[in-house]
Parts: C-alpha cells; sequence; structure tokens
C-alpha cells in the first residue's frame, strides 16, 4: 500500500485528507500519463478516461476537479453520472478506455469518499501506474525516462473534451439483463440500495427480469449514502423480508461492488454462504474450474468444513477483492470473493458486482427450485468475534513478541475447533483480532485475550 492509495483507492473525508486539489492533480496525471503512452506507440487520438461517481454530495466536487485535471492535460473524460463501481469496469474492458476513475467511498459514510482507479481491463489498477500518481502527487514523478517537476498543459486543439456518456451505463444494465437463464416471473425480492449508486440500476433490472421488485433506500439526497441502510445494516433489509412477505432480499453498499442477502426467513446470508451457494452449484453441474473456491483469510471456518464435505477446495489470499482477483487471474478460477459480499464470478466481471451477485444468487434459485435457506443447508457458520483496536503503530503491535505469544496461546487452545486471526486493517490505523470457536463466549474470552495483552503493551491509543 501507498501513501495515498489503500486496497480500495484514495480514501479519505473529503476535503480533509481527501481534497479537491488531490482530485485535479490525479485527473493532470492520467491524463497526461495516457495521453502520452499513445503518442509513444504513434497514437495522435487523446487518452479516453470514464468517470463514474456514487450519491455522496462530495462526489460533484471531486466529479468536476478530476475532468477539469483531464481534459487540462489533453484527456477526453467521458462522464457516466452517478453509477455503480461494476459499471465503470465494464465499461472500461469493453468500449476501449484507457482507464477508468470510480468516485466513492464504498461502505464509508458520507462525509468521506474516494478515487478508485480501474485499467482497461476493467480490473483494479496496477500498482506501478499508482506509484507514479503517488510521485507525482509528492512532486517526486520520474516517468519516461526523466524527471517531471510540472506537467505540461495542453493548449488550443489539444485541450480534453467531456462527453456525457450515460449510454455507457446503459449498456451494462442491458449486460445484466442479458445474463438472465431464467424469469423471475411471480418472485418478490427487495433490494436495499443504501440510497446509493445503485439506486438507478438494481430495480430496473429486475423488473427487466419479471421480478416483483420491492426498493428500500432508493431516495439518495447527498447525505443519507449508508446511513441506517445497505448491506452495513442488513437488519434493516432482514425486517423488511419478514414485514412484506418477500422470498428473497439484496442489500448493496454505496458503489454496488458487493452484495449481503436476506433468504425468506429474515436470515442473513454473507459472502461466506454466496461462495457455498454457488461455488457447490458450479461443482454440480462441472463448471468450476480446478476444483477450486477462492476465499480471504477472513472466511468462516465452518465455510471451510463445509467445502471439505463436498471436496471442494479452496485457497486463501489477503483481505481485500483486489487480490482474490489476482490470484483468480493467475491460476484460473472462475469464483472468489469475501465475506463481506464482495463476490467475483470472473466468466461475467472483472470486479465484485453486487447487482450480479443476486442475479445469480436467482438464478440457483429458480434452476433448483429451492429457497436461499434451502440451498443454504449443509454450511453451519461458526461464531465469530471480531474486535479492531485502534493502535499507534500497526506494524509494531502486529510483531510484538508477547502478542505474538498470545496469538499462539489461543491457537494452542482451540486445534481443530475454530480459529484466531489477527491482521492489520489495510485502510484504518487498526489491528483486527478475530476468533471463531463453537460459542461466542469462547470467542469473546479468547478475543479479550489478545486485545488485552495489546492494551497492557501499550500499543493501543
Amino acid at each position: 500500500m501507498g501513501k495515498y492509495f489503500g486496497t480500495d483507492g484514495f480514501r479519505g473525508e473529503a476535503n480533509v485528507n481527501l481534497t479537491a486539489d488531490h482530485a485535479f492533480k490525479v485527473g493532470r496525471f492520467l491524463g497526461w500519463y495516457y495521453t502520452q503512452l499513445k503518442r509513444r506507440s504513434g497514437s495522435d487520438e487523446p487518452a479516453k478516461i470514464v468517470i463514474g461517481k456514487d450519491t455522496r454530495r462530495s462526489s460533484y466536487m471531486f466529479e468536476y476537479s478530476l475532468v477539469g485535471g483531464l481534459v487540462a492535460s489533453g484527456a477526453d473524460a467521458y462522464m457516466l453520472h452517478v453509477t455503480t463501481t461494476p459499471s465503470v469496469a465494464y465499461v472500461c474492458r469493453t468500449e476501449s478506455f484507457d482507464c477508468g476513475i470510480m468516485i466513492s467511498a464504498s461502505h464509508n459514510p458520507y462525509y468521506d469518499n474516494g478515487i478508485k482507479l480501474i485499467n482497461s481491463f476493467g480490473e483494479k489498477m496496477e500498482e506501478s501506474t499508482i506509484n507514479l500518481v503517488e510521485a507525482y502527487l509528492d512532486g517526486r514523478l520520474v516517468a519516461f525516462g526523466r524527471e517531471w517537476e510540472e506537467l505540461p498543459l495542453a493548449k488550443r486543439e489539444q485541450i480534453g473534451r467531456t462527453v456525457d456518456y450515460v449510454a455507457g451505463r446503459n449498456r451494462y444494465i442491458g449486460y445484466l439483463i442479458s445474463l438472465g437463464l431464467y424469469s423471475f416471473k411471480g418472485v418478490k425480492v427487495g433490494l436495499d440500495c443504501a440510497n446509493g449508486a445503485s439506486w438507478n440500476i438494481a430495480k430496473n433490472v429486475f423488473d427487466a427480469m419479471g421480478a416483483k421488485t420491492y426498493v428500500i433506500n432508493a431516495e439518495p439526497d447527498g447525505y443519507n449514502i449508508n446511513e441506517g441502510a445497505g448491506s452495513t445494516h442488513i437488519e434493516v433489509l432482514q425486517k423488511f423480508v419478514l414485514d412484506n412477505g418477500l422470498d428473497v432480499g439484496f442489500a448493496y453498499d454505496g458503489d454496488a461492488d458487493r452484495c449481503l442477502c436476506v433468504d425468506e426467513k429474515g436470515n442473513v446470508i454473507t459472502g461466506d454462504h454466496i461462495l457455498y451457494i454457488y461455488g457447490k452449484y458450479m461443482k454440480e453441474r462441472g463448471k468450476l474450474l480446478g476444483n477450486t473456491v477462492v476465499t480471504t483469510v477472513m472466511s468462516n471456518f465452518g465455510l471451510y468444513k463445509a467445502f471439505d464435505e463436498l471436496g471442494i477446495d479452496y485457497a486463501k489470499t489477503a483481505v481485500g477483492d483486489k487480490y482474490v482477483y489476482e490470484y483468480m487471474m493467475q491460476n484460473g478460477h472462475r469464483i472468489g470473493g469475501e465475506q463481506s459480499g464482495h463476490i467475483i464470478f470472473s466468466k461475467y466481471a472483472s470486479t465484485g458486482d453486487g447487482i450480479l451477485t443476486a442475479l445469480k444468487m436467482m438464478e440457483v434459485m429458480m434452476a433448483k427450485k429451492k429457497t436461499l435457506s434451502q440451498l443454504c443447508e449443509g454450511l453451519t457458520i461458526y461464531p465469530q468475534v471480531l474486535k479492531n483496536v485502534k493502535v499507534a503503530d500497526k506494524a509494531a503491535a502486529q510483531n510484538d513478541p508477547d502478542v505474538q505469544a498470545a496469538v499462539a496461546e489461543v491457537a494452542a487452545k482451540l486445534g481443530d475447533t475454530g480459529r484466531i486471526l489477527v491482521r492489520e486493517s489495510g485502510t484504518e490505523p487498526k489491528i483486527r483480532v478475530m476468533v471463531e470457536a463453537e460459542s461466542m463466549e469462547i470467542c469473546q474470552t479468547l478475543v479479550d485475550s489478545v486485545v488485552d495483552v495489546i492494551r497492557k503493551k501499550g500499543h493501543a491509543v
């Protein structure tokens, strides 16, 4: 991870540690860099860069700042307006864009925002390019064999233009609909759009598939994104499904790259449940390439036990859909994801896509003529306790010998009846301590034993 860009882009509180000036400079660099690459390949065409944003009040400010930087450097900026992260990735990989930008802080509150960079293949931007962006932000850029104190501005006919590109978003909607194998006619589906980017997309897709669609939290006002809504407040959808007698519910986060589900009984269906359901479905049809589902180290102990029972192999990556996708591409796997609901179906998308995930869950329900709760039979999720400890130095806390000894002691106590995981947050100054065991009481006691050592050693702030 760099100074500005973490595992999921450049994120911070708007105009505190992520400012309009940062956005302008990111635009300046990307517009210049990709135009230079074209010149060096013999093309006189300007770079084409596509931009989407979520519904935060500050997203407009960052959009205009990025666009200003892009066109000042000679690139053409194509504006999708309010749309989802996976739609930007889709447009990038299918319509010959040099790169894409998504303005979003995902599941964070409205006052935060972020800049996510996507390459021409619809994947998260490679580290080598992000390192150059960071170098430019810090005024020490070395690129194309020389040092740049400042980047040249485009002049006259070289100045870039903006293009209203809502048609790209509409093509993405059409693509999702085209993936449907079954009609959803007669199925009562609840959607919680988190007052975010999916508010004007998800219902259109489900309506087109024939579902009787019930939507909540689809009235964004710039401030209410993720506020008591969406995948981070799944209890709202649980109540909605039960109160309205719905067959299934799907909850998205602010930029709709993740999805959690609620079954007809009001139970939460996490990313681990989704990996179990679809991994099993793929294996049954001979579609599970490499007989492997890709997970992260945060996936539940019970998921691995269930996969063992089914004879399905699994891989574990670092936390972050970026790492899941990289592993999938390197090893030719078709499904992977996170407990949080970032699920990647690599045959259909290059990033997590909440609406696609919901469609895939519907596909299994329709194909097997089973409810979501029935599809989860055979999977037992172990109780889990996760505590986040704010620390002064993540590495120092993680590597403290006494902390490591406490972790080893817990692991020994659990044996093969559970597990402990202690890791550094990729986006915050925190150490995350997680235990899975046969009861909540055991989890709580063992997590506290490690957290107490972190505090006693003076790492907590």
